[in-house]
């Protein structure tokens, strides 16, 4: 059975999204842009909510082509084109580079990718996210701390009707004093 992996980078305080879904302050160093292209290596697929589909999309494709763009950045950009993807919208209506849209109940396709053979899913965007840690669907979270406070703006937890206990696998310092934690949903 697949893993169903949540990783985002958040601030201090547990947002991935600063008021109005401002990210200027999320810009990673090489470092651990390198280790996001790693670990984006090592991917099934990705699964997507649409307004971090909208992000990603409006970006990623082209990226490797911009005259200023860095060897992470060509990196990365070949390696998100590669991964299949999925984006679970009801309003998006086109997609390219390895995606297909899923209209139906989340839930029930999340279980069902699981099952699939197949590496490592990803599920990004806060609200795609939520709706899969209520449903207890998440194996791992990857949390990527910035050393900033925000203050408000989305978090990176949704509501949850219960618990959820986890056990630490890792934690890893970067330079510019981010941190990663890495935890398994204990069942």
């Amino acid at each position: 059975m697949r893993k169903l992996i949540y990783s985002m980078s958040a601030s201090l305080d547990g947002y991935i999204a600063a008021p109005g879904d401002n990210l200027d302050w999320s810009e990673p160093t090489d470092e651990v842009h390198w280790w996001f292209n790693d670990r984006a290596r090592t991917l099934g697929m990705s699964l997507y909510g649409r307004r971090i589909w909208e992000l990603m999309s409006a970006h990623w494709p082209t990226a490797d082509e911009q005259p200023n763009a860095t060897p992470v950045t060509i990196d990365f950009a070949k390696t998100w084109r590669a991964v299949p993807k999925v984006v679970f919208s009801s309003t998006v209506t086109e997609v390219d580079w390895n995606t297909r849209i899923h209209r139906g109940d989340a839930v029930e396709e999340i279980t069902r990718l699981k099952t699939e053979d197949g590496g490592d899913m990803e599920i990004a965007g806060a609200t795609l996210a939520g709706t899969a840690m209520r449903a207890g669907l998440i194996d791992e979270y990857e949390v990527m701390f910035r050393p900033i406070l925000l203050g408000a703006g989305k978090p990176f937890f949704s509501s949850l009707d219960n618990w959820v206990n986890l056990r630490l696998l890792g934690t890893q310092t970067f330079t510019g004093d981010a941190v990663l934690l890495r935890y398994e949903t204990r069942r």
